[in-house]
């Protein structure tokens, strides 16, 4: 039985040998069938794959998309398969004061939207960097700090906190040198070159701190300047959008995958940037390379290259052995050496307009567009390059008759034909209670193109005319005052910046007196010099906003170092002048009220004909200030500090008063004459004096008693107007805003 079955299967597998050979060629045909199918399929799907991530890879324009997605099929089906991601989005944070790094921050995430790539625009005040800022280092995201510097070389207050913890953070053993590694960043900084000492040092030290905790630069640090005469681009939204469109290119090729391409200065010949970029392009190991300084770069101020030679000799988390310092150190040296010999030697063979630089930028406009744009709309009439003229709200309301300012009560101006105008709008302090919201340019000294004194009087004079026919025909307005307003009799340079720093300041005023017109003129006490060679002006006003040095820093922030020498020099200078000269006070609760002796030898200092002493004015919130209007006095408050103030100088009494200004007045008692304060000027004399002293050559001089004019009742200190010339109508708004224009 067992042999009939092993027979049976022998005969079986006999039986399909014996077919398949008989059937070898149906077999081999088959099978060659089914691998000619096998090839085809392996062909188009490679073909379809090639073709959907081109696609993916130029769709809309996005450089990123390509590396998102790929098509791979699988059994002839397309299946979505997700690639690594090289940026996740972008975030940024920005710490502002006056609103400008907002600003920027908001146009760049406009522009990042563009690529197709999420963006999230964040203030550091709203931002813990403790819980938040080392998830970043994960995200791969990147992430930019657009951040100001502001007083003192201080961060804004929205940024403060953020900067602190980072600065600890950077030297706090706890948090380590790598508590960062992998969070890929950019730095702009905004700052003012004419605070030399305190220039961009935010930007600067979130650049540094940064580093120090080992994250990684994906450019160097780029620092915009708010003073045109110093800014590469000419103002600082030039240097940002300079930066912006470099920022943007290297962002888009950090979404390929790509280093930055290689600028042949690579060291040892070891170029680490061509080539798709890697998991760890992040890391240290690449930052010598990859932020090396271009030409394009060195449009831009940085630190980042002596930190990476340190870095390439010796790595953020290496230990530094005491033997090797030496080298290290030599070779930074050496380094640097070079960039300066590269430096200058590229500056030697410009030709003479690129050698000329600083001299280019000399003449650079001190109006900006964007400076043009925002002061216009604040009412301004810009003249040329550097002036300008604006409407005083005392000369609409004398027009209508309702008062005029306490000039017009001190000393007798016609309020509606005071022109209010400056020759320089830019100033050399940033005062709490600046009016204008530091929408000015700042500077310590003249640095712009500058226009003839005889262009900015004409021009100045024609606009004020303009602005006076617009009234014609308006209710209210008195006839009789509305023709005279059209011959300015008064010019106030007091309308915004420092007019004393306009190098042709002597040949306007006398341009002025020419044309019968009276000067009083404001300087904010840091140009002692200038004031000595002031010609004679009808009135020189020096401001004195504080009477320590501790409190005039805090209160004119002034961007000199040696500020306070010369302001004392200043005040000597003033007491040296034989016209009409008059200390400026300006009251700010809670600041300066509480400064009376130290005033009081301030004013034996200068020996002033004149001192007003006036309440701050509350000018609406500014980013630019913390000044509220708890820090506003009442008139009141005000007159108990004059009382107390002329207690302490026995040659001065208090003269007037014009509450509706909330402003008293001062004078030395030589002023009272047979019992009558003589506060007031005869304007007509003092033009009198001034053409006999320019024909004499300056050597006829003449003082401010011979000019001087009789006070009206009305307008002294006690008595029942207060101040307000009982010829015009005292009107008041109920529940209206305050107004701010003023002089």
């Amino acid at each position: 039985m067992d042999l009939d079955v092993s027979m049976d299967t022998w005969n079986f597998f006999y039986t399909c040998l014996v077919s398949f050979w008989l059937h070898r060629f149906y077999i081999y045909s088959a099978v060659a069938f089914g691998i000619s199918i096998w090839i085809v399929m392996q062909f188009t799907t490679i073909k379809l794959k090639k073709k959907v991530t081109e696609h993916a890879g130029i769709s809309q324009g996005n450089p990123a998309a390509s590396e998102r997605v790929k098509d791979k099929l699988v059994n002839g089906c397309a299946t979505l398969q997700a690639k690594e991601v090289y940026v996740a989005g972008v975030k940024i944070f920005y710490g502002s004061q006056t609103g400008t790094a907002k600003r920027f921050a908001k146009d760049l995430a406009e522009a990042v939207t563009s690529l197709h790539l999420p963006v999230e625009a964040i203030s550091m005040g709203d931002y813990d960097p403790d819980d938040c800022l080392s998830e970043e280092t994960t995200s791969r995201n990147v992430c930019v700090f657009l951040v100001a510097t502001y007083t003192d070389g201080q961060p804004p207050e929205s940024a403060a906190w953020f900067c602190k913890w980072l600065e600890e953070a950077a030297s706090d053993f706890r948090f380590g040198k790598t508590h960062l590694r992998g969070l890929r960043y950019a730095v702009f900084g905004l700052g003012n070159s004419v605070y030399v000492d305190q220039y961009n040092t935010v930007g600067r030290n979130i650049d540094r701190w940064l580093w120090m905790l080992s994250a990684s630069r994906i450019m160097t640090r780029a620092e915009g300047d708010c003073n045109v005469a110093q800014s590469k681009h000419g103002s600082i939204e030039a240097d940002f959008e300079a930066w912006k469109a470099k920022f943007l290119s290297r962002l888009q090729a950090l979404c390929r995958g790509e280093k930055k391409p290689c600028s042949e200065k690579c060291k040892k010949e070891k170029c680490k940037s061509l080539g798709k970029q890697s998991k760890e392009s992040s890391d240290h190991e690449h930052k010598a390379s990859e932020y090396k300084k271009t030409e394009a770069e060195e449009l831009f101020e940085t630190s980042s290259e002596e930190e990476a030679d340190a870095e390439e000799h010796g790595g953020t988390n290496s230990v530094v052995d005491v033997e090797d310092l030496g080298n290290i150190m030599s070779h930074m040296k050496k380094a640097k050496r070079e960039r300066e010999l590269e430096e200058g030697d590229a500056g030697m063979s410009l030709t003479g307009e690129n050698s000329g630089r600083k001299e280019e930028s000399e003449k650079r406009e001190m109006i900006t567009p964007a400076l043009r744009e925002a002061l216009t709309k604040q009412g301004y009439r810009l003249i040329g390059g550097h002036s300008g003229v604006k409407l005083c709200r005392w000369t609409k309301s004398m027009l209508r008759g309702r008062g005029g300012c306490y000039k017009h009560t001190f000393y007798g101006i016609e309020s509606h034909r005071c022109m209010e105008a400056t020759p320089s709008l830019a100033c050399a302090n940033k005062c709490v209670f600046c009016w204008r919201h530091h929408t000015n340019p700042v500077g310590t000294e003249w640095r712009w193109k500058m226009d003839q004194p005889e262009m900015i009087l004409q021009e100045a004079i024609e606009n004020h005319q303009n602005m006076i026919k617009q009234f014609k025909g308006v209710s209210g307005v008195k006839a009789d005052r509305f023709e005279e307003a059209l011959a300015v009799k008064h010019c106030a340079l007091s309308l915004v910046g420092e007019p004393i720093m306009y190098p042709d300041i002597n040949r306007f005023v006398k341009l002025l007196h020419q044309h019968s017109i009276s000067s009083f003129l404001v300087t904010n006490a840091q140009f002692p010099d200038e004031i000595r060679n002031l010609v004679p002006v009808t009135q020189l006003y020096v401001s004195v906003d504080a009477s320590t040095k501790e409190s005039l820093k805090r209160i004119d922030r002034p961007l000199f170092k040696d500020f306070w020498q010369r302001f004392l020099d200043s005040l000597k200078a003033l007491s040296e002048k034989q016209q009409r000269t008059v200390y400026r006070l300006t009251l700010v609760k809670a600041w300066n009220v509480d400064e009376l002796k130290a005033y009081a030898d301030l004013i034996s200092l200068g020996k002033p004909d004149f001192i007003e002493v006036k309440g701050v004015t509350y000018c609406g919130e500014s980013s630019a200030s913390s000044l509220t209007m708890a820090n506003v006095p009442w008139h009141e408050e005000v007159v108990g500090f004059v009382q107390e103030l002329a207690s302490l100088i026995p040659d001065y009494e208090i003269a007037c008063e014009h509450e509706h200004s909330n402003c008293l007045l001062i004078a030395h008692k030589k002023f009272k004459i047979k019992g009558e304060w003589c506060t007031w000027i005869d304007y007509e004399r003092f033009q009198e004096l001034a053409r006999e002293h320019e024909r004499s050559g300056g050597s006829r001089t003449f003082t401010a008693a011979d000019y001087a004019a009789t006070t009206p009742p009305w307008a002294l200190f006690g008595s029942r107007e207060r101040g307000f010339d009982p010829v015009d109508v005292r009107y008041q708004r109920k529940n209206r805003a305050r107004d701010i224009s003023g002089c």
